[in-house]
């Protein structure tokens, strides 16, 4: 699970590594008590991090999984209608902006627990080199937090394109001849280089996720189980057993040990529901009408099973796993239905409803 929108508007990127609110139930997360237009009331928020929100009349959207994919992530909130399409990123959700009595909520999965458990194995090798590159830019930054995080994204992508440059286009490159590796000679200063290059880019990594760090400490801000008005969302799944070992404390657990203040985090994620009458029990004890879930890539696109009672959001859509269409899941009035792009374009929309 990557994010659900109230509203269809996020808000802003956290400026630096945020305390935890120390109220458990918090009216409202716009400065203006949900002044929201057609005498909307406010979103409610209960948990620490956010674990039960009451949004009534909002349209919620939700997002699968993105793992790092910016430009599908672009394109998934263009396809919800709340971000332009000219490049600029700019928010399009007219009355359902922040101000106006939205929000947005970011649901942890397992590779986010994975990152701060320093376990790396699906990282992409340019995962390193990004978090040693941040690292320098906040160190320009002269260690700046909110100006380092909030820039960063604009500035990485400045930087990519001028190494892409660098790498294939300069012309020194396209004439010089290629060095001869075909012994140990001569590969030995390569890979010693690369490797001296490749601790530093794990370090780094590991600098910024391990409990306590500065985007560990982001992370913890986020629940793993979220549950809005009768819809429950979760990465992977849940059971009858989290719901009885208590979702607020999963959530804590989770967060305190992010933080490092503590050494293990109990309870995360479980694998997709399958069995119709756990399903049905989980529902039950949690008071929801449907599960939304991510984590399995679904080749088919979102779609639902037991009578639309578990949505499955998770298509596949970053380069690094299936590179499919982008794909989104509406709820408007607790009716829910998939919003597809269409094959030959990411701006006409198909949509296909299901409940």
């Amino acid at each position: 699970m990557a994010s659900l929108s109230l509203n269809s508007f996020p808000l802003q990127p956290p400026s630096q590594p945020r305390k935890l609110a120390d109220s458990s139930c918090s009216s409202s997360l716009t400065p203006f008590n949900g002044g929201a237009a057609g005498g909307l009331k406010p979103i409610v928020v209960c948990g620490n991090p956010p674990t039960f929100v009451s949004a009534p009349g909002r349209r919620i959207v939700a997002v699968g999984d993105l793992h790092g994919d910016l430009a599908k992530a672009r394109c998934a909130l263009e396809i919800a209608g709340v971000l332009s399409s000219d490049g600029r990123d700019m928010w399009t959700g007219g009355e359902t902006a922040k101000a106006k009595g939205g929000a947005v909520f970011q649901v942890n999965g397992n590779h986010e627990t994975m990152n701060v458990s320093a376990d790396f194995r699906y990282v992409d090798l340019r995962g390193f080199d990004e978090c040693l590159d941040f690292l320098e830019y906040l160190n320009d930054c002269k260690n700046n937090w909110e100006e380092a995080f909030v820039t960063w994204v604009g500035v990485s992508e400045r930087l990519k394109d001028f190494k892409m440059s660098q790498q294939y286009w300069d012309p020194w490159n396209l004439v010089k001849p290629a060095k001869p590796t075909n012994t140990k000679k001569d590969m030995l200063p390569f890979q010693q280089k690369d490797l001296g290059q490749r601790q530093q880019g794990v370090i780094a990594r590991s600098t910024l996720l391990r409990p306590g760090g500065p985007l560990a400490c982001e992370l913890a801000r986020h629940a793993v189980v979220l549950k809005v008005d009768d819809w429950v969302f979760c990465h992977g799944g849940l059971l009858p057993h989290h719901v009885a070992y208590g979702l607020e404390r999963m959530n804590w657990e989770v967060s305190k040990w992010m933080r490092g203040n503590s050494d293990s985090f109990g309870m995360v994620y479980s694998p997709l529901i399958m069995i119709q009458s756990i399903l049905e029990e989980t529902l039950q004890a949690v008071g929801a009408k449907a599960m939304v879930v991510g984590h399995t890539p679904q080749s088919t696109g979102v779609n639902c099973a037991y009578g639309c009672s578990i949505w499955r959001i998770d298509v596949g859509m970053s380069s690094g796993v299936l590179d499919s269409q982008p794909e989104v899941l509406e709820i408007r009035d607790s009716k829910a239905r998939a919003i597809k792009s269409k094959r030959d374009t990411f701006r006409e929309l198909q949509i296909v409803d299901y409940t």
